[in-house]
């Protein structure tokens, strides 16, 4: 039992505590799952799981309540696992460790799991009132959300019976989601070729300190990428002949939908006064370039043992610059929607395998046409460096409808609290809205859910006053759902 089961509103602060001790990362939600199934099942309700593992739950209308329509509450079950460097945290066994801090909730060196947890306790907190005033309900618990939104894509029709559906995955009080972007995974590998390490020194370079963050909706707060940042500093070295070198590793990142906050390399020189001073140099340059933007960057060379086996001075090459020349970052903003990116592309992972360098990017856009760009874009920056780029898991995004009763009910409860009107949004981030309205076209959705800052990083927060009035937003359109039509 944590410090955050005394927080309110306390019912869903308890759930919370309790999803923290259950490992689910994303692809090994297993647990969590099971234990939500165990649960409906000694509560009488109905529960069944499908194909690919989702959960749902239904449970009847309160009293009074029945001839009011079918509502769903929609959050995924995994989270994202980061955990800051030299942490020892396994996020397969070991429980989230909570904690308040003034006004926020955050984790012990790792992220919190707040997105989507706090949707996901908020649903099971629903489930388990007796004194809340509800229709027939349906909560749907997704699996893999933050990984390739497998649970979505998956979602067979004709199994949901509800007409409206609120998703609790939005990060931001006072904003109400009508619509999100689109994405797409970009694998881009190059080929290596290794030869025998001839060079007298062996180095392991770490660029650390940054901030990190969502790829989506953080994409143009000037959040600095690590591998793309890492990348230019080789770059240079290499364009201005400062001294030899070869690459033994690159890689940095852990996630695709994460801007990465490290990137790291082991370098083999023969120069080491000359290699610590494109250090030093670099690291000053990070301090009046980037000291606003990423305060804490910090660039080390540490020796190492030798490395037997380097890049040759080819891949070396390519692998350099095809990295530094990735299109990262905001591609074009919207012209519908002011202020809203469109399309954006971000590298999220880099690692070197056997015979590959290998990255991880996920595009973004709000157009498919903005997607199928990124990826010519892509296509034909691989082909002249003999790499290659393969594309999966294309989600749609989804299209906002600004008419629905569910956004006016909403909209009107939620300016009763604030004592302000909402803001109506269209967010660049994958939110799983847009695959369930391709198995469901008929149901309204509206997003919404408490302030979280620095989803995807060990940063991660949640602000304790937004939940108060998130759970007050929640329960109140729950109690005024209108009559089926």
């Amino acid at each position: 039992m944590s410090d955050i089961q005394t927080l309110q509103p306390k019912r869903l602060w308890q759930w919370f505590d309790r999803l923290c001790t259950i490992p689910r990362p994303s692809h090994h939600e297993e647990k969590v799952a099971q234990f939500i199934v165990d649960w409906a099942k000694e509560k009488g309700f109905f529960v069944e799981r499908d194909q690919i593992g989702n959960v749902l739950i239904r449970k009847p209308a309160s009293k009074g309540m029945e001839n009011r329509q079918k509502v769903a509450l929609q959050a995924h079950m995994d989270m994202v696992p980061q955990a800051n460097e030299g942490s020892t945290h396994d996020f397969l066994t070991d429980p989230i460790l909570p904690y308040v801090d003034g006004e926020w909730v955050k984790a012990k060196g790792t992220t919190l799991g707040s997105d989507n947890g706090i949707g996901l306790a908020s649903a099971l907190a629903v489930l388990d009132a007796d004194d809340l005033a509800h229709p027939e309900l349906e909560v749907l618990c997704t699996m893999t959300e933050e990984a390739g939104m497998d649970g979505a894509h998956h979602l067979k029709t004709n199994w949901l019976q509800s007409d409206v559906m609120i998703n609790t995955d939005t990060e931001e009080n006072g904003e109400i989601y009508i619509g999100c972007a689109g994405g797409e995974d970009a694998k881009v590998s190059l080929p290596i070729q290794r030869e025998k390490n001839t060079f007298a020194h062996t180095y392991q370079l770490s660029l650390k300190g940054l901030r990190g963050g969502h790829s989506g909706s953080e994409i143009n707060t000037n959040r600095v990428n690590a591998i793309k940042l890492f990348a230019r500093f080789l770059a240079n070295i290499e364009q201005t002949q400062a001294f030899s070198f070869a690459l033994a590793e690159i890689r940095g990142g852990s996630v695709r939908n994460a801007i990465p906050r490290e990137a790291h390399a082991i370098v083999c020189v023969n120069d080491e006064n000359a290699l610590k001073t494109a250090v030093q140099n670099f690291q000053h340059l990070l301090q009046d370039e980037l000291a606003m933007a990423e305060p804490n960057a910090t660039l080390t060379a540490q020796l190492i043992e030798k490395a037997e086996m380097i890049f040759d001075k080819v891949s070396t090459h390519k692998a350099i610059h095809l990295v530094n020349a990735l299109p990262n970052g905001v591609n074009r903003y919207s012209d519908v929607v002011d202020g809203v990116v469109e399309t954006s592309s971000s590298i999220g992972v880099l690692k070197t395998e056997d015979d590959a360098v290998t990255g991880l990017i996920l595009i973004r856009s709000l157009v498919e046409s903005g997607k199928q760009y990124v990826a010519s874009l892509l296509s034909s920056l691989t082909s002249l460096c003999d790499a290659t780029v393969t594309l999966s898991g294309n989600y749609p995004g989804w299209q906002p409808h600004p008419d629905t009763d569910i956004l006016r009910l909403t909209q009107r409860i939620y300016a009763e609290i604030l004592g302000a009107e909402p803001t109506i949004k269209v967010i660049h981030a994958g939110l799983e809205c847009g695959l369930i309205k391709q198995a469901y076209p008929a149901m309204e959705i509206v997003s919404f859910g408490p302030t979280i800052e620095n989803a995807h990083s060990p940063d991660e927060k949640v602000h304790i006053p937004a939940v108060q009035i998130y759970w007050a937003l929640l329960t109140k359109v729950l109690a005024n759902i209108p009559e089926q039509k």
